[in-house]
């Protein structure tokens, strides 16, 4: 088992593209593993669209892999969306990490667009099934129910072949779904146990189907903070976060200092999970600079450390 930990944005708190570039820059400069933007298309907050955010980011960085964290495909087409990620994995040479979900029918991305949310799960599969073929194919006909395309191709490819994609979701038909599409799945809101529950549906549905899922491709993402609960910032969080899933934010959220972020993390791999997305919750560029340094500082070298361990124990 190979752990991994990226940073992730949960939202845009820095004062310009300045402070957003210092901290992109300290990433890629300090080898974590990747960076992951959250998608919103239609928010109060500032929200960075996250395909162009991929594209900035594959010439503005060398080492540092980056993927959304998850993009909603119900609402985008299928083969704009795969031209857009095998033109970014190949501008920066292999280190797109995409990942998809349905996203929440209650999202504003489809109240505000009059999509209809009937059948986003149908139109979700026929998406994949497209994208996943053009990154492959010489050409791709497909009629579907939702999408039709004749003699469909796609040049340059992703440099990544097979093309990583992520699948997020904890219904049967997410487990099916990255079986039938994916080659990794992201948790949500999952606690360690119900997270091990999906991972182990998924690894056994893979094996009704005769396909391999890397049992190392099995993550998660979640709010951090080195500080207090009763933190301005923290408490919004946690406000929105329970909002969002109904649960409560201490089994979501990592506060205090850095064993309280570890023990998290911990409490996860006995399940299966090995790829984790922090998210710094900072106000303003300086916080989120020294929170993300903090992480990488105090955080990070023990992933590495436990990878090694684990090497050699097996």
């Amino acid at each position: 088992m190979t752990v991994g930990i990226g940073l992730g944005l949960s939202n845009y708190t820095f004062s310009s593209a300045g402070g957003y570039w210092d901290w992109i820059h300290m990433c890629d400069d300090e080898g974590v593993d990747s960076i992951w933007q959250t998608d919103r298309l239609v928010s109060r907050e500032p929200f960075l669209e996250c395909m162009s955010a991929m594209a900035a980011l594959a010439g503005a960085t060398k080492k540092v892999k980056f993927g959304m964290n998850v993009a909603s495909l119900g609402i985008r087409d299928p083969l704009i969306t795969a031209k857009e990620c095998a033109t970014i994995d190949y501008l920066s040479n292999g280190r797109l990490l995409p990942a998809f979900g349905l996203g929440s029918n209650r999202s504003r991305d489809w109240i505000a667009s009059g999509r209809a949310t009937k059948a986003r799960g149908q139109r979700m599969n026929e998406a994949l099934e497209i994208m996943t073929r053009l990154w492959s194919e010489e050409k791709v006909t497909f009629e579907g129910k939702h999408f039709q395309y004749t003699d469909a191709t796609i040049s340059p490819r992703p440099v990544q072949n097979p093309l990583p994609c992520w699948i997020g979701g904890s219904a049967r038909a997410a487990v099916e779904r990255t079986v039938n599409y994916g080659n990794g799945w992201q948790a949500s809101f999952q606690s360690p146990e119900e997270a091990g529950k999906v991972v182990a549906d998924i690894m056994q549905y893979a094996k009704e189907q005769g396909k391999h899922i890397d049992p190392d491709h099995m993550g998660i993402g979640f709010g951090v903070r080195f500080g207090s609960w009763d933190d301005p910032i923290v408490q919004q969080a946690a406000s929105a976060f329970e909002k969002r899933s109904g649960r409560d934010p201490k089994t979501g959220m990592a506060v205090g200092d850095a064993e309280d972020i570890l023990e998290m993390i911990w409490s996860y791999i006995p399940h299966g999970i090995s790829k984790f997305i922090l998210r710094p919750l900072g106000d303003g560029d300086e916080e989120m600079m020294a929170q993300s340094r903090r992480l990488i500082d105090e955080v990070l070298p023990h992933a590495k450390v436990f990878t090694e361990r684990h090497k050699l124990a097996s």
